[in-house]
């Protein structure tokens, strides 16, 4: 449960060592740059600009490239590769690789122009497609399109909508004859038709055959419709041709599919730099890197860059306003649930570090929403394989989550003996339906069955709220001594921790309560007494002090009546537990009924078959549901009712100038390369 004390670092090189030390700090990944010192007349900053739009284009066009051949050449991965992490290569194979950056830079370009020719030869395809789409009624038509006329006469070949008959034709340019019509075809949307009449009527025939609709053909030529639909599938064929080319050229560079993504990493890897660059100060010869440097990796940097570079290195205290990176460092049991911490906000100024108090009651609260052993033990099974499967090389986050969720299975597979429950009653019923046992539970629970004794359940949730609760105070506690806020230890902490068990005590002296949550204790009247002194003195501390910023006793007064009223607050956390209870329940009980559906299938014809399909299949719906809620709910615990005692956050993550890269990563010293 810490933080890592953070320090301001400045480092004074020359500048000709710019590169290798900035890309020596990237490797590193232990300083945060920042850009607080202002310019003067004699170090300034430069502008990196175009440096990093250059960067940036390479980097989208390899990402490009790579997905252009992931489509048309899919690398087979297996469904585990997620674990793999990033490759690690050594910086002798990241320098050598600035000799092949414009060579891969061109392949990546290639490949995109292939696909653009691919694309526009598609958009080609359809329009040829569709020109014989719109000839293809007219392939009986042994004249061009185009013919309009002749010495004496007027043609008109085009369409009219719907369909004609040809005498339907005829009567509406009776006015006309003679003339001749020919329909070429005729279809339900439209007819194409033939006229040839004289020159003296065509004005008129040409009238009247707009009256009905008359529109020529999109498309015209010197050829016949026939050999004009030819020529079309010639140049589609032609076309195709085009694109297996086309294609084939991209699946040659299957084989620079690995240099496409470290271009992608090394150009990322060169634009934080640059990036870097355009924030530092420097002078002709100097250049002067300053930013937060976490305390225990001081002396270590600081040594390797003396043994190589002649530099200077400064540290100072950051001053009480400065907003300081916070970096959180915990014990491998806490350390998975940080990024939970940081999925709320990291601790600010003055506050402690939550994770290692939060990391035991989260995995606690988590085994008992889910609470099958079964399960449990599926979860442990399955993060265990990731994590060794992904080995030392698994990236950080993953293997965060995989031991997240490895605990958070040990404390399901714990309640789940607690309480009787492997994939439901799964045992008892395959004992009752395939081998006729009648003594159930076959596993009896080492405490008892939350369906039974839903009363117990919900008191045993309850009072692990409290304590969850009384926590949250007692850190609240700490963190005020960490601040040296002695007084109001006692006026906003020991005050209500007092009233919170004082009051527990005076309810479970109640035969109400008793008999509503089943309760067996007795509780002497000196103890009663002494509590309800301890309420009424907490009480009274609370009224009187929660408002002692104001300076107007009535307004103290009214804010401290307000204050007191949080009471209510704390009735209602205690209550939000009660989700225990029923996320346990539910998981449970779906787990009984899944079974009692496949013991239904026991005594039909593949029986046994149909019993193991319902089984595995309703078990893995059951588990991802109640798994995904356990993980919710635990979290809201954890962010609603245990953090609201305490905690405020507000803290700014510390950002170091590393390898953001998705690929690869490069490791100093090693001495085969990979």
């Amino acid at each position: 449960m810490a933080m890592l004390q953070m320090q301001r670092i400045f480092i004074y090189a020359l500048k000709k060592d710019r590169k290798s030390i900035l890309e020596f700090l990237q490797r590193r990944g232990v300083v945060e740059i920042s850009d607080s010192i202002p310019e003067d007349s004699l170090f300034h900053k430069a502008d990196m600009s175009y440096a990093r739009t250059s960067f940036e284009k390479s980097i989208s066009a390899a990402k490009e490239a790579v997905e252009i051949l992931n489509k048309l050449a899919p690398e087979k991965k297996s469904m585990l590769s997620m674990l793999d992490g990033r490759k690690v290569i050594s910086t002798e194979i990241y320098d050598a690789f600035k000799t092949k950056h414009e060579s891969i830079v061109r392949i990546a370009n290639q490949i995109i122009t292939c696909n653009k020719v691919i694309a526009e030869t598609k958009a080609e395809i359809l329009k040829l497609e569709a020109q014989i789409e719109i000839l293809t009624p007219w392939t009986t038509l042994d004249i061009p399109l185009s013919f309009s006329d002749t010495k004496y006469t007027k043609s008109f070949i085009g369409t009219i909508s719907r369909e004609w008959t040809l005498e339907a034709i005829y009567e509406k340019l009776a006015d006309y004859l003679p003339l001749n019509v020919d329909v070429i075809s005729s279809s339900k949307e439209q007819t194409c038709i033939f006229v040839l009449c004289t020159k003296d009527k065509a004005e008129g025939v040409y009238d009247a055959l707009r009256a009905i609709e008359f529109s020529h053909p999109s498309v015209t030529s010197d050829k016949a419709p026939a050999e004009q639909i030819e020529d079309l599938r010639k140049r589609i064929s032609d076309a195709h041709t085009t694109i297996d080319n086309a294609e084939k050229e991209i699946i040659a560079f299957s084989s620079s599919r690995e240099e496409l993504l470290f271009l992608q990493d090394y150009d990322k890897m060169r634009y934080d730099k640059y990036e870097v660059i355009g924030q530092i100060l420097q002078s002709q010869n100097v250049f002067v890197v300053n930013g937060y440097i976490p305390q225990k990796e001081a002396q270590s940097l600081e040594a390797e860059l003396s043994s190589r570079y002649d530099l200077a290195v400064e540290y100072e205290e950051p001053a009480e306003e400065e907003d300081v990176p916070v970096l959180l460092k915990n014990n491998g049991f806490a350390e998975p649930l940080e990024g939970v911490v940081a999925g709320f906000s990291l601790p600010g100024q003055g506050e402690i570090d939550p994770t290692m108090i939060m990391a035991i009651f989260y995995y606690l609260l988590f085994g008992i929403m889910l609470a099958d052993a079964g399960y449990g033990i599926l979860m442990v099974a399955g993060c265990a394989y990731g994590l060794i499967k992904g080995g030392k090389n698994i990236e950080n986050s993953m293997k965060n989550t995989l031991k997240m969720f490895l605990f958070c299975g040990i404390s399901t597979v714990f309640w789940g003996v607690m309480f009787g429950s492997y994939f439901g009653d799964l045992f008892d019923v395959v004992a009752t339906t395939f081998f006729g046992v009648t003594k159930v539970p076959v596993i009896p629970p080492l405490w008892f069955f939350p369906v039974n004794k839903p009363m117990l359940m919900l008191t045993f949730s309850m009072a692990l709220g409290i304590i969850h609760l009384l926590t949250g105070l007692l850190m609240k506690m700490y963190q005020l001594y960490k601040q040296k806020y002695y007084i109001a230890i006692l006026y906003d902490a020991v005050s209500w921790f007092a009233l919170i068990i004082s009051s527990t005590i005076i309810l479970m002296s109640l035969d109400m309560i008793k008999n509503i949550l089943g309760l067996n204790v007795t509780i002497s009247p000196v103890v009663a007494t002494s509590s309800a002194v301890v309420a009424i003195v907490s009480s009274i501390i609370i009224i009187l002090t929660n408002g002692r910023e104001s300076r107007n006793p009535f307004k103290r007064f009214l804010k401290g009546v307000y204050a007191f009223y949080g009471i209510t607050g704390y009735l209602s956390d205690v209550l939000s537990y009660s989700r225990l209870l029923a996320l346990g329940l539910a998981s449970g009980v779906i787990g009984n009924v899944i079974n009692k559906m496949a013991a239904m299938t026991a005594n039909i014809f593949l029986g046994p078959l149909f019993f193991i399909i319902v089984v595995l299949f309703g078990h893995a719906i059951n588990i991802a549901i109640n798994a995904l809620g356990a993980y919710v709910h635990t979290n809201r615990l954890q962010y609603v009712e245990f953090f609201g005692k305490f905690y405020g956050g507000g803290g700014r993550s510390f950002n170091p100038f590393n390898m953001k890269t998705k690929y690869y990563k490069v490791k100093e010293n090693m001495k085969n390369g990979y």
